[in-house]
């Protein structure tokens, strides 16, 4: 053990080992759209957050029973950090690219924080091979306050995932923006997208197969930047489930239940404003 490694050991604020990292790398995959990203620190887990044109905020939920060891020594921390580096670092023995039948190797994860100022350091291992990485934080900026609550949700729809897979191919890209119709009566629940082919229609009523939960309480029809929720599929191509929820104002949550490596469920929430109407 090097004496670097040793001081780091010594003075974490944060400390956490994985068995398998390729669950974390997947977690923050569904979310890795933007350079920078947010991490915040808690006992109960760690939360990372990336946002897009001050309209848009997706957060990665990776609660502390994803890590075989979990220590944060501070109510809370909170820093920047280059999402892609720490994807690369993550990623660095190739997580599963293995020759076709032959058995997947894992790579374990140990990860240290020490404080303001200091870097976060993996330390990975493969194989008996060992590789470090330490990459650079820097000072958070205030992120998005959206003010969704629970309590002030007025439509909600659960569906299976795979289903939103397919709608979403079938939707015109080329539109600029996606069009969410949720109600208590037919159509139920509509998304529309108008581009280069037209406009694009897909409904689902509230007794289908694909539809798990329908609760609705009034109609509600609202616009959304198309390029903004664009990222969500890197979620959605991930995930089991897709909770669709609307509050008064038509901000829109998407939490996808995505299904890790060790099948602990983990969340990941896309959370997007709409369009303002033009008078």
């Amino acid at each position: 053990m090097s004496y670097q490694t040793s001081q780091i050991e010594r003075n974490y604020v944060l400390y956490a080992r994985m068995q398998n990292a390729r669950s974390l790398f997947m977690i923050l995959k569904a979310i890795n759209f933007k350079e920078l990203a947010t991490c915040f620190l808690s006992a109960n887990g760690i939360k990372v957050t990336v946002e897009d044109a001050k309209c848009m905020q997706a957060n990665a939920f990776i609660q502390t029973g994803l890590f075989q060891e979990y220590k944060c020594r501070k109510n809370s921390a909170i820093f920047r950090i280059n999402l892609n580096i720490l994807m690369e670092c993550l990623g660095i023995f190739g997580l599963g690219n293995s020759v076709s039948g032959a058995p997947e190797p894992i790579t374990n994860l140990k990860m240290y924080y020490c404080g303001y100022g200091t870097p976060l350091t993996l330390i990975l291992e493969e194989g008996g091979v060992i590789t470090d990485c330490s990459i650079k934080t820097h000072e958070a900026e205030e992120t998005l306050d959206f003010e969704f609550y629970g309590s002030n949700v007025v439509n909600k729809i659960i569906m299976k995932a795979e289903c939103l897979r397919e709608t979403f191919g079938d939707l015109d890209m080329t539109s600029e923006v996606l069009k969410i119709l949720t109600s208590p009566d037919m159509p139920y629940l509509r998304l529309s997208t108008f581009g280069h082919s037209g406009s694009t229609n897909i409904e689902y009523p509230k007794d289908s197969s694909v539809v798990e939960a329908f609760e609705c309480n009034e109609t509600q029809v609202n616009n959304y930047q198309f390029t903004l929720l664009k990222p969500s599929t890197k979620a959605l191509n991930q995930a089991s489930k897709v909770c669709i929820r609307t509050d008064a104002r038509g901000f829109l949550s998407l939490q996808y239940m995505i299904r890790v490596e060790d099948g602990q469920i983990c969340f990941v929430e896309y959370l997007c404003a709409p369009e303002e109407e033009e008078w």
